[in-house]
């Protein structure tokens, strides 16, 4: 019996004329997602995706690749039947046969209106012959198993199990955005967090060796591909920031430090942007968790940016912040230790809420064109493979 992924989808449903680009999109992020596993065919039918398994398909592999497929609300596991009543009792009785339960309720969703019973009468004649022989019991209200029909084009589609998706929207769909990702817990799930709401996520990183360890490089880089399960081959900005910072350390007060190197990433990252063909930059800034984080300190470092930054944790705290990033996998090599480039030189007393004419003035002396362009041309770039 030929095996079939029905996949489901909900906001892009809703789409309106723009439903075809999302769907099609959709179609292509799956491909990619199962792109060196067993399926056959992955295609667009009334409202539904259908995947198309090989007879040697894994089954259960490639259910856990659809599961972290951005855009799909549920998926289920299904053989298909002809398009007659007889057909389909006895795919519904090959189906369950090797299921255990005592009680059953048959639920049938007929999107093809010209199949000549309707979906009560299917659920009726199916549902009779499925106790006929079982033996099992009907119950309409809390049944053992379900067995769900769903009658669409040329076929009926026979499934007992609804498998919950990601939700969301495909990946690729809202356009680019470049996440400053330090390798700590918060800037992956920040990352995650914009690829459910469709963008593709392109990666920076400021690091800087020599003087700290390569351990933040490699841990990056790690994220990165675990992140590319649901964001696809993805690229990293590796921007050497240690000659920034040490300007910075030499010529500015030391309470202003903090600040002084998240604007100077802001410069750095819209620079990088704009080869990169994004539109706005990502952080994994929680309101008030760091001195850099409160409310003035932000208006301050965002005070430089010309594209938008996107926040998608400012109202989260630590404990959901990490639930997410378990969820996600990212949360083991988030918790290794590194030297994070801001944790470099940093004042025992960072200012908290620091003005922007402050800010400016401490950062008079620094050639900002001149750093910019030389840790823009230090830029080194790599692309990375889901594993």
């Amino acid at each position: 019996m030929e095996k079939i992924f029905i996949v489901h989808y909900g906001e892009v449903g809703l789409k309106g004329k723009n439903r075809s680009f999302f769907e099609k999109k959709l179609v292509q992020n799956i491909r990619l997602s199962l792109k060196d596993i067993g399926y056959t065919e992955v295609r667009r039918i009334y409202g539904r995706i259908l995947v198309t398994l090989q007879a040697e398909a894994d089954v259960v592999a490639i259910r856990e690749r659809l599961g972290k497929v951005m855009g799909i609300a549920h998926f289920e596991l299904a053989c298909a039947a002809a398009l007659d009543i007889e057909a389909i009792q006895a795919a519904a009785l090959a189906w369950i046969e090797d299921k255990r339960f005592n009680t059953l309720k048959v639920e049938t969703k007929r999107a093809n209106k010209r199949f000549p019973l309707t979906s009560p009468e299917v659920s009726a004649a199916v549902g009779g012959y499925l106790l006929k022989h079982t033996g099992a019991k009907a119950d309409m209200h809390n049944p053992d198993l379900r067995c769900n029909i769903e009658i669409v084009e040329n076929s009926a589609y026979i499934y007992t199990d609804k498998i919950r998706g990601v939700g969301g929207l495909p990946v690729g769909v809202s356009g680019n955005v470049l996440v400053m990702l330090s390798g700590g817990l918060d800037s992956p799930v920040a990352a995650w967090r914009m690829m459910k709401r469709g963008v593709k996520a392109i990666f920076i990183h400021f690091y800087s060796y020599p003087y700290t360890d390569k351990a933040s490089l490699e841990k990056v880089e790690e994220l990165a591909q675990i992140l590319a399960t649901w964001n696809y081959q993805t690229r990293i900005y590796l921007v050497p920031f240690g000659e920034v910072q040490r300007e910075i350390v030499t010529k500015t007060p030391a309470p202003f430090r903090v600040i002084l190197y998240r604007r100077m990433m802001v410069r750095i990252a819209q620079r990088i942007a704009a080869a990169a063909k994004a539109n706005a930059l990502v952080t994994g800034e929680s309101l008030g968790q760091v001195a850099s984080q409160t409310l003035g300190n932000i208006r301050v470092i965002e005070a430089v940016a010309e594209l938008p930054i996107l926040r998608p944790l400012i109202g989260d705290d630590k404990v959901e912040i990490i639930a997410r990033a378990e969820q996600i996998g990212t949360y083991e090599t988030s918790i290794l230790p590194h030297d994070d480039c801001c944790s470099l030189f940093v004042p025992k007393h960072p200012a908290t809420n620091a003005s922007l004419a402050a800010v400016r003035e401490a950062e008079a002396d620094l050639e900002i064109d001149t750093l910019i362009a030389q840790a823009v041309e230090a830029v080194e770039t790599r692309t990375i493979d889901p594993s």
